[in-house]
């Protein structure tokens, strides 16, 4: 019996003459043990309440669906269970797999990105961010480059379990830097504030030293005030901005959204008007509901009780995503579950918040919630790497 120590801060592999404890671990008993399953049915009820909330927001939406009441939430079951195999396929990835894949996934992210920017590139509602795929099919990579930007980030700064140097940091920033330019260029405003949230989060759990934080603090708001000097975000995007802080500002144009959104969330009162039975729903008062806005179909129709139903399976996520990330083995699964993490956060509560008015309209997805291939994929795929970390850990 032998055991060895890798570089990044790994506990040992013991390989044992009868089977190695990658075996052991996807053992059906040790597999069905080590799952963690409040994660599991946090996430399934989520995928629930969201196919009935997609199903109610598109029903009636007879320009979407050209007349089947069911069309999207077709889509949306085919979407979600393509999720559900790819999640398992990464669980039953090796750790040691997982680690050597990571360059391979990065690279085809950083490719995919550069794909939206060249002719293959379909805009829709304003974002450059869209493949569109024969069949009707598409595909947003800048979803994809989260998941892949996550696990590079761990890579890198988990070479060193004491904590990172700063050649460390560089290269962890050099990581992001490259897609996050790139979805900067589609422009997708969105999805760069998610980035951002998983740059410093990491770094933050990371233990980097804290000059970097305050720098990248600068740097973003050096930034923001560069990208509307120079004109780099769209017109549309600037005055978005401008609506959260005076939503008075333009209530027919971009403050309609935010304004239609409240009512609805508003008008559903303590226990909601009931599925499929909402005023604000049904009249399609509310643009993009099906993704965006979700939210607000949860807020009419399913009440107070049920819009916090849905925040509290979100914070359920949220915990054994940490307790994941608390409890990992080594330090490249430790900010591998830190950084998703961070991601579900900012994205869940920028989400919530644009639709209650304390954020600023971005076009972000709620995660597990609204409709979705791109977004589906990737949460899914992060819930296995959750899943992954947590049953690679040595009891």
């Amino acid at each position: 019996m032998s055991s060895a120590y890798g570089q990044s801060g790994l506990r040992p592999l013991v390989v044992g003459p009868e089977r190695t404890l990658s075996t052991r671990l996807l053992d059906r008993e040790g597999l069905l043990r080590r799952l963690d399953w409040v994660l599991l049915a946090a996430v399934a009820l989520l995928l629930a309440v969201g196919s009935l909330l997609v199903w109610s927001a598109t029903a009636r939406r007879t320009d979407l669906t050209g007349g089947d009441s069911t069309a999207y939430l077709e889509r949306h079951l085919i979407n979600t269970a393509i999720g559900l195999v790819l999640a398992v396929l990464v669980v039953l990835l090796s750790h040691r797999l997982l680690r050597l894949w990571t360059p391979v996934l990065y690279l085809g992210a950083v490719a995919g990105l550069v794909a939206v920017l060249s002719p293959l590139g379909t805009t829709i509602n304003g974002s450059h961010s869209w493949i569109v795929l024969p069949g009707g099919f598409s595909v947003q990579p800048s979803e994809l480059a989260k998941v892949a930007m996550v696990l590079g980030m761990a890579l890198v700064l988990g070479v060193n379990p004491a904590g990172p140097r700063d050649r460390h940091v560089l290269g962890a920033l050099a990581v992001a830097a490259v897609p996050a330019a790139l979805v900067v260029l589609q422009p997708d405003l969105g999805t760069v504030m998610v980035m951002a949230a998983i740059v410093f989060g990491m770094l933050g759990i990371a233990c980097a030293p804290k000059r970097w934080l305050f720098g990248l603090v600068a740097l973003a708001a050096g930034g923001a005030y560069l990208a509307i000097r120079l004109q780099v975000l769209e017109a549309y995007q600037v005055n978005r901005f401008a609506a959260f802080a005076n939503p008075a500002l333009d209530p027919l144009g971009v403050g309609y959204n935010t304004q239609q959104a409240r009512i609805a969330i508003g008008s559903g009162g303590l226990w909601g008007k009931g599925l499929f039975q909402g005023s604000q729903t049904s009249g399609q008062f509310v643009p993009e509901q099906q993704t965006d806005f979700i939210f607000t179909v949860a807020g009419e129709e399913l009440g107070l009780v049920g819009a916090g139903a849905i925040v509290l399976l979100l914070g359920f996520v949220l915990w054994r995503a940490l307790r994941t990330a608390i409890h990992a083995e080594d330090a490249f699964g430790r900010l591998l579950a830190a950084g998703i993490t961070c991601w579900f956060t900012f994205q869940a509560f920028e989400n919530i918040g644009m639709t209650l008015g304390i954020m600023p309209v971005t076009g972000l997805p709620l995660p597990f919630v609204s409709y979705g291939g791109s977004a589906m994929f990737a949460n899914l795929v992060a819930v296995g790497l959750l899943l992954n970390v947590r049953l690679r850990r040595v009891d």
